[in-house]
């Protein structure tokens, strides 16, 4: 497979399409509001987890520039690998001591912030949780992500698409890969596909080869690839000697990665694999016909509406909100903006990424 190297250049040029570009904001309610705002020059902290897939780099990139055109002052910073969860404390900690009006946080645990996001409050900042939910605090004040149970429910299908166009009657067999038991998304993610799929595991049509289904079974440590490689390894051996694999569900396009470079390297056929993230390498695989599919949840659009709230609340209106239900945090419901992620194979992707100066490049 290619590797598809984001330049500076590249992701610059994203930036402005996420400042320019407009999101659907059809809120059905609202947030958090800033009462009289803040000034338009003000410190708006950025706290993202460590650069563990494509997406998070992006994401980095087009909130310097975006937060920057925009005229704040943006303070973006990347929790370190090894130390990942101390490292966020610390740096949203020094945010909130220098003054940030809103701080954003992709977080790394989003269990164990709780002290930080109070700390934010208690000083007069916003927070506003992107991408993964902050869990077991009231001081969370948004949520803006992806609809990620509906991105579960959309992967469960495309496996199951994947495997009828294989072959056109069960049993399948196949497997499943969840994220990082620390990140809140992976239990959404997960949940999602097996609203779908356990149908089928109970009607005898879906086959859990190793028997392994239960979310803390199937969870990849710290999103990491040699973690999915090593368990994919060891299921083939331990389960697929004479039988076939025909799919498994992969929550990203970095773990599907790692899966078919362990298929592969035992020398059995790529089975239908899921991912999610849109990933250029991934896109490429897909285009190869390696990859069956990925979720398309566009980092442009997703940056656009975090910084169209910072914008919201500095003029002192409500940040807005489409869904004031489905989000409980342990402690309370968290008034969240959701966009709509979009399934993604080979027969569409030229149609998807129409619009995506990059991703475009690789469905010719």
């Amino acid at each position: 497979m290619r590797k598809h190297v984001m330049t500076t250049a590249a992701i610059a040029a994203l930036a402005l399409l996420a400042v320019s570009g407009c999101s659907s904001r059809t809120a059905a309610g609202a947030g958090t509001s800033s009462a009289a705002g803040f000034a338009n020059s003000s410190t708006i902290g950025v706290a993202l987890p460590s650069k563990t897939s494509q997406n998070w780099v992006l994401a980095g990139g087009l909130f310097t520039d975006g937060l920057k055109a925009a005229g704040f002052k943006g303070d973006v910073q990347y929790a370190g690998a090894s130390t990942t969860v101390k490292d966020q404390q610390d740096q949203i900690s020094t945010m909130v001591t220098e003054g940030a009006k809103v701080i954003i946080i992709g977080a790394a645990d989003g269990g164990q912030l709780g002290t930080q996001v109070k700390a934010a409050h208690d000083a007069g900042a916003i927070v506003i949780a992107y991408d993964r939910l902050i869990l077991n605090t009231a001081d969370v004040d948004n949520y803006v992500a992806y609809d990620n149970f509906k991105v579960g429910q959309l992967q469960g299908r495309a496996l199951l698409a994947g495997l009828k166009a294989k072959k056109a009657a069960g049993p399948y067999n196949i497997e499943l890969f969840s994220g990082s038991s620390d990140d809140a998304n992976s239990k959404v993610f997960f949940d999602g596909a097996m609203s779908v799929l356990k149908p089928k595991i109970a009607d005898g049509t879906l086959v859990v080869g190793s028997g392994q289904s239960d979310i803390k079974q199937t969870a990849t440590a710290a999103w990491k690839a040699e973690n999915a490689q090593s368990r994919m390894d060891a299921l083939l051996t331990s389960t697929y000697g004479s039988k076939s694999l025909d799919g498994v569900l992969s929550p990203n396009d970095t773990l599907a990665r790692a899966i078919i470079t362990s298929v592969k390297s035992a020398g059995k056929p790529i089975p239908v694999v899921t991912g999610q993230d849109s990933e250029p390498e991934s896109i490429t695989s897909i285009m190869a016909g390696e990859q069956y599919s990925t979720i398309d949840k566009d980092t442009r659009l997703l940056v656009t509406e975090a910084i169209t709230m910072v914008k919201d609340l500095q003029a002192g209106k409500k940040a807005p909100v489409n869904d004031a239900t489905s989000y409980n945090n342990g402690v309370k419901i968290v008034p969240a903006f959701l966009l709509a992620p979009v399934i993604v194979t080979k027969a569409n992707a030229a149609a998807a990424y129409a619009n995506d100066p990059v991703l475009s490049l690789l469905t010719k």
